[in-house]
């Protein structure tokens, strides 16, 4: 178990310091590029991919029914 342990602390120390030492144009991409993570996963999601099938179906049963029955009439 100490391998573990001393294994995760090796990879967090190389990500940590990595990140320490990273020039200004780098920390900027990292910001830039977290904001659009957060863009796309939080807020499209929120406003554009509505739960249909949470909100028409009140049980598991009738949305895998639903879902069958899309996949297999689908053309």
């Amino acid at each position: 178990m100490p391998s573990v342990f001393s294994a995760l602390n090796r990879i967090f120390r190389f990500y940590y310091d990595g990140f320490r030492t990273m020039s200004w144009w780098g920390r900027r991409m990292w910001v830039i590029i977290l904001i659009k993570l957060f863009v796309i996963f939080l807020i499209l999601r929120l406003f554009f991919f509505h739960d249909f099938l949470r909100r028409k179906y009140n049980t598991d049963d009738q949305r895998s029914n639903h879902v069958l029955e899309q996949l297999i009439n689908s053309k």
